[in-house]
């Protein structure tokens, strides 16, 4: 058995554990206060100006570039044209992005033209709806990571999840966390957050930690809503400080961003990052937002 691979008895109990636990959580004046005293947005500001450092100290998550080293440049319409994904590589160098986060097809694409720079290219597997067979997303990571893939974001299946099937849920995240970890490749695990109660939030994070995933990701940006700050919040209080959380779809300018990060996101997927880093510098022209 992989050492990964939790008892189920075990991973049971951790779960019930955390929705006990998120039960008795104290009513929160406001979004962020519910993670803590000190990290309304307003507060945040000199530390992201700063170059956000105080997330130096996780491996994957880091933002040595300030605002823009916490964005995944995010362009997954299926319409993209490989001129627009051009454009997303020249925006993702000139930006100094985490990553460009693209369609699997397009990631020999980004890496060619970000070969020469610090920007990563991330992709996604069993996107956006998460129902393909754990096999076939085992082989989606494994072909992407060949391509050049330095970051994958796989969408849980949501159906097991809801249907309360956490082994299933549990192998289905390994198939793709694997891959990852042999190859030295970060991985995210989207939830789906909007189709979620928050008992299964919490049994989908759980998931995700035991089975060896660097971050766990609020949506795909293709589901009925996208992230939000109390979603972000409750993932970070359930994984702790040893994995990522990345928010992800509906965050559209740099107030956006701020929040997320107060309520523990240490990496934010959006089609606006252009926006979001102009406002940072105090303004200047705005490229269009770009939808997923």
């Amino acid at each position: 058995m992989d050492t990964h691979t939790v008892d189920l008895s075990r991973l049971i109990a951790i779960i019930a554990e955390e929705v006990l636990a998120a039960s008795r959580r104290p009513a929160a004046r406001c979004d962020c206060h519910a993670v803590n005293e000190d990290c309304c947005p307003a507060r945040l500001q000199s530390v992201i100006d700063a170059g956000a450092e105080r997330f130096g100290v996780h491996a994957t998550g880091g933002a040595p570039d300030g605002v823009s080293g916490l964005i995944d440049h995010t362009l997954l319409k299926p319409d993209a044209t490989r001129s627009d994904l051009e454009q997303l590589c020249r925006e993702a160098a000139e930006f100094k992005f985490a990553t460009v986060c693209v369609q699997p097809c397009w990631v020999p694409l980004c890496v060619a033209q970000l070969r020469s720079t610090a920007v990563g290219v991330c992709t996604v597997v069993g996107f956006p709806l998460g129902a393909t067979t754990s096999d076939v997303k085992n082989y989606e990571a494994r072909r992407v990571i060949f391509d050049g893939a330095r970051e994958v974001d796989m969408v849980i299946n949501v159906g097991a999840l809801k249907s309360g099937d956490v082994r299933a849920v549990e192998r289905d995240i390994e198939a793709v966390a694997r891959p990852c970890r042999e190859a030295g490749v970060v991985s995210k695990v989207i939830i789906e957050a909007a189709y979620l109660t928050d008992e299964e939030k919490v049994t989908a994070c759980t998931l995700a930690k035991a089975a060896g995933a660097d971050f766990v990701k609020t949506s795909t940006g293709f589901g009925p809503s996208g992230a939000t700050v109390a979603d972000v919040a409750l993932m970070r209080r359930v994984v702790g400080a040893d994995m990522g959380v990345k928010a992800a779809g509906g965050v559209r300018d740099l107030q956006g961003l701020k929040a997320m990060v107060a309520a523990g996101a240490t990496r934010v997927g959006a089609s606006a990052g252009v926006k979001i880093v102009q406002q940072s510098r105090g303004g200047g022209p705005a490229a269009p937002e770009q939808p997923k």
